[in-house]
């Protein structure tokens, strides 16, 4: 489901694992990050209005968002709501909407990974 050189990948890497104790791994197909738990994911998929269907998006990052930060994500054209992980709080951002703004996708991951991360590995962040 997924191209392992494909450069967004290589992209969202290098700023997911920059995180203190994030690993990743391959889950439902996909690159997930964790540290330990889940906070961002390459690729993902909608619902569509026709009964099953999906949309692929297979070069997005899915984030957890804040409630307060949600509706203003909403109003982009550029994020999406995630098959499976929409109801939890996630959104998804497709990178192939428009140019990539990594310091962008760096702060959504950052945000995401606070949802997550345990306080230990947040002051180790804040530290940085």
């Amino acid at each position: 489901m997924f191209d392992d050189d494909d450069p967004g990948l290589a992209e969202l890497r290098a700023v997911a694992l920059a995180f203190p104790g994030a690993a990743e791994k391959v889950s439902w197909g996909r690159p997930v990050f964790c540290a330990p738990k889940m906070f961002a994911v390459y690729g993902g998929s909608a619902k569509t209005g026709t009964a099953g269907a999906h949309r692929q998006y297979p070069h997005s990052v899915l984030v957890k968002v804040d409630e307060s930060d949600r509706p203003a994500l909403e109003q982009d054209s550029r994020f999406f709501f995630p098959a499976y992980l929409g109801p939890f709080g996630w959104l998804g951002l497709d990178l192939d909407a428009a140019e990539v703004d990594w310091s962008e996708v760096t702060e959504l991951v950052d945000a995401s990974y606070r949802r997550v991360a345990s306080k230990k590995s947040i002051r180790q962040l804040d530290q940085r």
